[in-house]
């Protein structure tokens, strides 16, 4: 078994070029704690953790994400750096009903007191059909990438596969800014609930060595 990693550190500010390495080395954050382990707990059984990127040059959508843009073609989106509001905030709470276990408290578990700048750079992704507010993620901006921190969706539009939704929209401004890799969190090498992470082309894993690899589903 691999040795044992489990690190934390807490950043009030971070540079692009230096939030580039830590992710690169396998760091999610936050708000201003950033942490990264490469084991955990998952229904009482002992597994590995993989962080997951996309490689942007080489990415596609696939046949089922193409649906899910099309689907959703209806809906108007926007990007600006991160302000939350109350709608936000309902939104969140409403969100949240979804989890039966691990139930975050409010977007503070996620985000700074200051979170469009604070430990860096980061914007906020808004989906709207019509004036209601159904989605709404976060992301980091570092200097060669972009990396999901959280993402909400209205629950009634459960059959509009938001999360993903969302996901697709912030590889879209990737892509268009030149950026390299889009980061979107971990997964398990057990089935799980973040297996939807593992679906998209053109991805890499970290192997807790200072190296990724190519991504082959099973």
């Amino acid at each position: 078994m691999a040795p044992l990693i489990f690190e934390e550190l807490h950043i009030e500010y971070i540079t692009p070029f230096d939030m580039d390495d830590m992710l690169a080395e396998g760091w999610r954050h936050f708000g201003t704690y950033f942490f990264r382990y490469n084991m955990n707990i998952y229904k009482g059984q002992l597994c590995n953790v993989i962080p997951l990127r996309v490689d942007l040059e080489g990415f596609d959508f696939t046949k089922s994400q193409k649906k899910i843009l099309r689907r959703n073609s209806n809906f108007t989106s926007k990007i600006q750096p991160i302000k939350i509001t109350e709608e936000q905030k309902i939104l969140f709470e409403h969100h949240k009903e979804k989890f039966t276990e691990g139930v975050p408290g409010s977007l503070n578990d996620f985000l700074s007191h200051s979170p469009d700048s604070v430990p860096g750079k980061a914007n906020e992704l808004l989906v709207y059909d019509g004036d209601k507010l159904i989605a709404v993620s976060y992301f980091d901006i570092a200097r060669s990438s972009i990396s999901s921190i959280y993402g909400m969706f209205d629950l009634d539009y459960h059959k509009h596969s938001l999360g993903i939704y969302t996901m697709l929209l912030e590889i879209e401004f990737a892509k268009s800014m030149g950026l390299k890799y889009y980061y979107h969190g971990y997964c398990y090498d057990v089935s799980s609930f973040y297996d939807y992470k593992k679906r998209f082309n053109s991805m890499e894993y970290f192997d807790w060595q200072d190296h990724w690899h190519t991504y082959l589903p099973k």
